[in-house]
């Protein structure tokens, strides 16, 4: 059974580097390697450990080898007008492609205050936080969403139907970070259930529903049964309505209708990565980005004045028995990185593993790792 003392610290520039190298090794072109590599070592200098190189092998490695995905990636304009776009991916590198389109997005902002890009036959794209955060930057508000392998069940329901549909916002702040909310509209995403299953560590009773009801927790179990569509994910809220799991419900359905009626795209089952006789095809993920030029309703410092004010009230307001502080979104992935951009990032046993494979599979065997013998 894997422990926690497995885990081994990897510097953060190696760890780049390294899937940068394993990128352009599959055939990316060096730039969008990078933008590839940055996407997730950002995922994990942020903490969100199920979406950095944890997913190297298993999302893009495996994909691109079984030839599901394409490490090139030809981006077609569908669509291109002043305000608005519809880029189709061409099973490309879904980094690629939405940082593609959220550049987009800032650029018809910055001429008409909002820009917006719809995009279809994508894939994967890594943390959904990334790409609001390019808009944070270029001093404007980011939203961003995707839909996903079908993995939620509706409320009332027991069959996995939605992707796990991250909505996400980013805006900026006179804090020294921005406000980022970037989650699931799913109790716990697909990603999480693999780190549980890499450290066999059982998932909570009522995050993942069976057939008949029941609550399952064995991580392994649960994700063999996702794609075989006999479990689902719950909701934001959980099963039912007692505790608002319709909201989640809802808003994972928003999600999915802009992921793909804006763009003609893919939906639900269509998602599955299954053919009819079992076997893995493409994943054509549809996506959203929207840009929103501050300038063009307040000036900056003052949206960012108030954003910050806000925040701070917040922080300050009363604590309840027992908690030392409240957190605002972004406030912990702000201090992760520092932390993390100092010490390197946590790397769990299974990884380890999968790295050293890709490394020796690759011929990369300039990288010299400390879990590992030279």
């Amino acid at each position: 059974m894997n422990s926690h003392d497995d885990t081994v610290w990897v510097p953060c520039t190696t760890l780049e580097r390294f899937m940068r190298d394993v990128f352009c090794q599959l055939g990316t072109p060096r730039a969008e390697a990078a933008i590839c590599a940055n996407v997730l070592m950002a995922a994990d200098e942020f903490g969100f450990d199920s979406h950095g190189i944890s997913r190297l092998k298993p999302i893009y490695y495996d994909r691109i080898k079984a030839g599901t995905q394409l490490a090139k990636t030809k981006i077609r304009v569908v669509k291109n007008l002043r305000a608005a776009a519809v880029l189709d991916g061409g099973n490309g590198m879904g980094h690629v492609v939405a940082h593609r389109a959220m550049t987009l997005a800032i650029q018809k902002a910055r001429q008409y205050g909002l820009g917006m890009v719809a995009v279809r036959n994508s894939t994967h794209f890594g943390i959904a936080g990334y790409y609001p955060l390019m808009a944070v930057k270029a001093g404007m508000i980011g939203i961003c969403g995707t839909n996903a392998r079908p993995s939620i069940a509706p409320t009332f329901g027991v069959e996995n139907m939605l992707g796990t549909n991250p909505l996400t916002f980013a805006m900026p702040t006179n804090d020294p970070f921005p406000f980022l909310l970037d989650c699931a509209t799913s109790i716990i995403q697909r990603g999480k259930v693999e780190i549980h299953a890499k450290l066999n560590k059982p998932l909570p009773p009522g995050w993942v529903i069976a057939h008949d009801g029941s609550s399952q927790t064995d991580p392994h179990a649960v994700l063999a049964d996702l794609i075989a569509g006999t479990a689902a994910l719950l909701p934001l809220g959980g099963a039912g309505e007692d505790f608002a799991g319709y909201k989640g419900y809802g808003y994972a359905t928003v999600v999915e209708i802009l992921s793909a009626a804006l763009q003609q795209g893919a939906f639900l089952h269509m998602l599955s990565g299954r053919d009819a006789r079992g076997c893995a095809t493409p994943i054509p993920l549809g996506h959203f980005f929207i840009a929103i030029n501050i300038r063009h309703f307040t000036p900056l410092a003052s949206f960012k004045k108030i954003a910050g004010a806000i925040l701070r009230q917040l922080r300050a307001s009363r604590k309840a028995p027992g908690q030392k502080r409240i957190y605002t979104a972004g406030e912990k992935e702000y201090a992760t990185r520092r932390e993390r951009r100092r010490r390197g990032i946590p790397v769990n046993l299974e990884t380890q593993r999968e790295i050293l494979a890709m490394r020796d599979e690759l011929g990369l065997r300039k990288y010299h790792f400390p879990f590992a013998p030279n």
